[in-house]
């Protein structure tokens, strides 16, 4: 894999991440509304897509080394 396509993954990645945070941003806000379980269960999601972005990271990183 060259250069300019892993900086062209990561910079698709990232952006598809910013839509992704402001759509649950503003899905969580509407639905969140008297439903506390829904709150936590969106973090936890949140949390488990943070450590799969981070093992993609790490992988990317070591096929760039």
């Amino acid at each position: 894999m060259n250069a300019d396509r892993i900086s062209s993954a990561f910079k698709r990645i990232e952006d598809a991440l910013v839509r992704i945070e402001r759509a649950g941003a503003e899905s969580l806000r509407v639905q969140s509304v008297g439903d506390p379980d829904l709150a936590e269960q969106h973090e936890a999601l949140r949390a488990t897509v943070r450590a799969n972005i981070a093992e993609l990271d790490t992988l990317i990183g070591r096929l760039e080394g």
